[in-house]
């Protein structure tokens, strides 16, 4: 396993990270997941993502208790703040009384005395920034939080964190978790310019189309059963198309090539852009994951790459 800075902090974390999203606490029974987590760990990541949302907090717990067994120094740990966590006015978004409520209670579900990244899981209009980043700098004052971060976040919305929190003498963003994958370069025109510019590092989720870019969909033919697209509560079709089935079909060639599955392949044309501190995987069962942290360290050729973009452009 390869490590990255995170940003231009000092803190390294694995080219490929573990996630929880619809996984921990959903479908996937508990003792899969912890045994993903201490595969995980075992391969060398050191770096794992949850959020409170996931599950309404379900998530954190199960996470929680299966890196307990590790020293606490050995891994990094992230979680979110945002989403609906009750049926009150003031139970979801980016209000300091959210903020500082939910902190505590990730604290708790998980058990820790302290997370390594708290993220903004996505931007709050109807707060005023300024309040959102000065809860966010008094948690990293207090020893709860020690970096912080924003997932989906515009250019723009990062620029202007960043110029008010040093103008205001506050703790800086220095990770950004955006949606990121060959079939889904939306970050490349705007928020990698921008982060590199303020020394931010991309945490990219999705870095698989879900699950679209491990070639198990085929055209004409249904999802595979136990698949996300099969599940009842997915809606797929905005990535699911005869257009990215085809791109896929291509993309396997030259995986084969390059004695590559088509996920590592995948993951190793994420990690090519430098501006990308980790790529975050998600894992129903521990042989995905196997297979998905041999990605780490993967150059590929600019020859390749220029294959990849052919396909990816067409």
């Amino acid at each position: 396993m390869q490590y990255r800075r995170l940003g231009n902090s000092g803190l390294k974390v694995s080219e490929i990270s573990l996630g929880s999203w619809l996984t921990y606490g959903g479908y996937v029974e508990e003792q899969n997941a912890v045994s993903s987590i201490d595969l995980a760990y075992e391969s060398g990541i050191n770096f794992f993502d949850t959020a409170n949302v996931y599950i309404r907090g379900e998530a954190e717990k199960v996470v929680g208790k299966a890196l307990h067994k590790y020293p606490r120094s050995s891994y990094v740990l992230a979680t979110k703040v945002f989403g609906k966590m009750g049926d009150g006015p003031n139970d979801q978004g980016l209000s300091r009384k959210h903020i500082m409520e939910q902190c505590d209670a990730s604290l708790k579900r998980l058990g820790m005395e302290y997370i390594d990244i708290y993220y903004c899981h996505r931007f709050h209009n109807d707060t005023p920034l300024e309040e959102t980043l000065r809860a966010l700098d008094d948690l990293v004052r207090q020893g709860k939080v020690l970096y912080l971060g924003v997932s989906e976040w515009t250019a723009e919305q990062i620029s202007e964190a960043v110029h008010l929190a040093d103008k205001k003498l506050m703790d800086r963003i220095v990770v950004n978790q955006p949606n990121y994958s060959m079939l889904h370069r939306k970050i490349e025109q705007e928020i990698i310019p921008v982060s590199e510019k303020y020394g931010i590092g991309q945490v990219v989720f999705s870095p698989l189309a879900q699950g679209v870019l491990t070639g198990k969909y085929q055209k004409g033919q249904l999802a595979p059963e136990g698949s996300r697209a099969a599940q009842q509560n997915m809606n797929m079709s905005h990535i699911l198309t005869e257009q990215n089935l085809d791109k896929v079909e291509q993309l396997k060639g030259i995986a084969n090539e390059e004695d590559l599955t088509l996920s590592q392949l995948a993951l190793a044309w994420i990690l090519r852009q430098p501006n990308v501190s980790s790529a975050l995987v998600g894992a129903s069962r521990p042989e995905q994951l196997a297979e998905n942290v041999k990605a780490s360290g993967v150059k590929l050729a600019d020859e390749t790459l220029e294959k990849i973009d052919g396909i990816l452009k067409a």
